[in-house]
């Protein structure tokens, strides 16, 4: 039987940019962890999960989480940083 992270560990991704997508798409993360290992592979998928991140930035800041707000702009420069196509075509 696979675990998380088994399933993890076959993506591109990390656990805090699961953890992003998660929270965007208000799923549990294994379900967020095949969105994103398959928005990874797409076409626009890239793109998508930045705009994601950075919606929920904005969700944090608005809510006053500045903390979390950090957090995730470390984890969006960290996902650009390794996926610099990622910022083309986003109109975020």
């Amino acid at each position: 039987m696979l675990t998380y992270e088994d399933c993890l560990a076959m993506t591109d991704l990390t656990e805090e940019e699961v953890e992003a997508i998660a929270e965007h798409e208000h799923c549990p993360e294994m379900r967020a962890l095949e969105v994103g290992h398959y928005l990874v592979q797409a076409p626009d998928g890239r793109p998508r999960i930045r705009r994601m991140i950075v919606e929920d930035i904005a969700m944090a800041r608005a809510r006053g989480n500045v903390r979390h707000a950090e957090k995730l702009n470390l984890v969006l420069q960290r996902f650009c940083d390794k996926y610099p196509e990622a910022r083309e075509g986003d109109q975020a």
